[in-house]
């Protein structure tokens, strides 16, 4: 009919977790149109605060967060993560505590609404492993990552074939510990996320190299490419690397794009909510939990760990 038009409903999002940065960033890009890198589809509507007791960087900003969703975007908060997913379409859940994932997303599994699980997945593969099987149990979609994963220079970098395939790689970043976070699992896990989105799954063996102010990870793919990432404690905190190809070494630097990792990152999500197929499979997510653990267990060691 003339002047009638179809407008497609947006996505009712709920929260869970209000105890990180990435609560504000992504409220503003969803709920806020004004904002330049705006993400259509969907609005945070609902919100449960969570929060660990025993882990400073949750409870000492829970409350700050908690109060930006009611005062800027109308959030209503609930008293449980069921009460989240039972009002609305997709989850965020954002806990900045990886410990609590598994127990988190069980609560709201058999809702059966498609989740985003913020960095990182899991601390223990163990956990990492129930909670996709969660997902195989209730048939929901899920996906993990760090927003780094998806920073536009290395999107362009991979992009690029024109170098020829991918013989190897070197990422770093900041590597800050949190005694309730094991070693690489609270900064390792942006720079192993990239690693992976290069090289893909495959890694057999990992060997750590760590003193008071650096740590390095060199892990051997089954093919024998070599990754590695590299964490420092000291100097400065900017995160980057290289892709060695064929015919040359590209040099990623996520600092050289205007567009936040968080706009990247929640297009892809925003895409999943959609049309229920995540960008990553969740075997590569649970690949990166055991290389990580494998990582620590090397930093403990100073042996050489088999995945």
């Amino acid at each position: 009919m003339e002047g009638v038009f179809w407008v497609e409903p947006l996505l009712k999002i709920g929260m869970i977790g209000l105890d990180t940065s990435h609560v504000s960033a992504f409220a503003k890009l969803l709920n806020d149109k004004t904002q330049e890198y705006h993400v259509p589809g969907g609005r945070i509507v609902v919100a449960y605060p969570g929060g660990s007791p025993d882990f400073e960087l949750s409870w000492s900003r829970l409350p700050g967060f908690r109060k930006e969703l009611e005062d800027n975007y109308s959030v209503s908060i609930a008293a449980s993560p069921e009460e989240v997913a039972d009002q609305c379409d997709a989850v965020l859940l954002l806990s900045v505590d990886g410990r609590v994932h598994l127990q988190q997303l069980r609560a709201i599994a058999p809702f059966r609404k498609p989740v985003f699980v913020d960095k990182p997945f899991a601390v223990r593969w163990e956990d990492a492993r129930d909670m996709a099987t969660l997902g195989k149990e209730y048939g929901f979609s899920m996906m993990s990552c760090s927003a780094l994963r998806y920073s536009e220079a290395l999107t362009e970098a991979l992009q690029d074939e024109e170098q020829g395939a991918v013989i190897g790689a070197d990422y770093y970043g900041p590597l800050d510990i949190q005694p309730t976070q094991p070693g690489f699992f609270w900064y390792g896990i942006h720079t192993a996320e990239m690693l992976f989105r290069t090289m893909g799954t495959g890694c057999h063996y990992v060997k750590t190299t760590t003193n008071e102010d650096h740590d390095q990870v060199v892990g051997v793919w089954a093919d024998g490419r070599v990754g590695t990432i590299r964490g420092n404690r000291r100097g400065n905190k900017t995160f980057g690397g290289l892709i060695h190809r064929e015919k040359n070494t590209q040099f990623v630097n996520t600092s050289a794009f205007a567009k936040p990792y968080y706009a990247s990152l929640l297009e892809r999500v925003m895409a999943m909510f959609a049309s229920g197929k995540p960008d990553i499979e969740i075997g590569e997510t649970i690949e990166i939990i055991h290389f990580l653990e494998a990582a620590n267990e090397s930093r403990e060691t100073g042996m050489t760990v088999r995945l």
